[in-house]
């Protein structure tokens, strides 16, 4: 069978992987004020944090309408036997619930629920790919992403909490007691959605390596050694940065491909500058 595979945006894959492993990406909105923007296309993450700190104001997302999906799916769905078109965690947006009225006008699209965001949503388009390549019809792709999801885990370290709570997912009080504390959030996706697994104190680099450390260390044999992901926003202190490389590649030289991306402007516009997570599948 002739398999395409498409992304939403939020995937975070590099401009490489999704050469390599030929995948079609659909832009979400990033909003401005009144002006809207397509994930990288029309904007980039810097152009977020300069706005941020020029106005005060948090930029907006918002999600690909039905017909959007169906536009951008139908020469694929033209073109080959099937079309698999992952998106954003239905607990993180409307996208998928918007993708599955889109695939009622097609015999061969399949909206896929990664239940997940960033590369996290990255591994499932990537485990798809493989899929499709070792030639799995779509029944069996179907199974093993319904039994893959939930065995992702993505979480990142936040440096600093301003963005989630100007964008409503935490209080302000919460956000200056954390700051003043220099307390550092490790936020995970549990279930398809996002809480608070640990809190790390400390300057950043430090905790970088501490929160690494606590995802890895002593579960290297529980995961998968495919690929594994770090992935963090466009604005990094390189301190934090070498800090986290430096631990991170310590422990994953049993892996069989480490991948470091960026995280696009859908994700950085929730988490800000400065924040940083490992992810990676679980085995099964």
């Amino acid at each position: 069978m002739r398999i395409k595979i498409c992304s939403d945006s939020t995937c975070d894959l590099s401009p490489a992987l999704i050469e390599r492993f030929d995948i079609a990406i659909m832009p979400l909105h990033v909003n401005l004020g009144d002006q809207a923007y397509r994930d990288g296309v029309d904007i980039k993450p810097t152009d977020l944090f300069s706005y941020v700190s020029a106005t005060g104001k948090l930029p907006t997302t918002s999600a690909i309408v039905p017909a959007e999906y169906a536009e951008f799916d139908r020469p694929y769905a033209e073109t080959y036997d099937a079309v698999f078109h992952v998106t954003i965690g239905s607990g993180f947006s409307s996208c998928y619930q918007n993708a599955c009225i889109a695939a009622q006008e097609f015999d061969n699209v399949y909206a896929i629920d990664s239940q997940n965001l960033s590369t996290g949503q990255g591994l499932v388009v990537l485990t798809i790919a493989k899929l499709a390549a070792e030639g799995k019809s779509v029944q069996e792709i179907l199974d093993y992403v319904a039994d893959l999801t939930p065995r992702v885990e993505a979480s990142f370290l936040i440096d600093q909490l301003d963005y989630l709570s100007k964008g409503g997912r935490c209080s302000a009080v919460a956000a200056l007691g954390a700051n003043l504390l220099k307390l550092k959030p490790c936020i995970e996706v549990k279930n398809g959605k996002m809480g608070v697994a640990k809190k790390y104190r400390g300057n950043y680099d430090k905790c970088l390596a501490s929160y690494i450390r606590d995802r890895l260390e002593k579960r290297l044999d529980e995961l998968e050694k495919d690929w594994i992901f770090i992935t963090n926003t466009e604005i990094m202190e390189d301190k934090a940065m070498n800090a986290a490389l430096e631990t991170f590649e310590s422990l994953t030289g049993s892996f069989g491909e480490t991948f470091h991306t960026i995280a696009g402007s859908t994700v950085s516009c929730h988490c800000g500058p400065n924040t940083l997570g490992v992810l990676f599948i679980r085995k099964g």
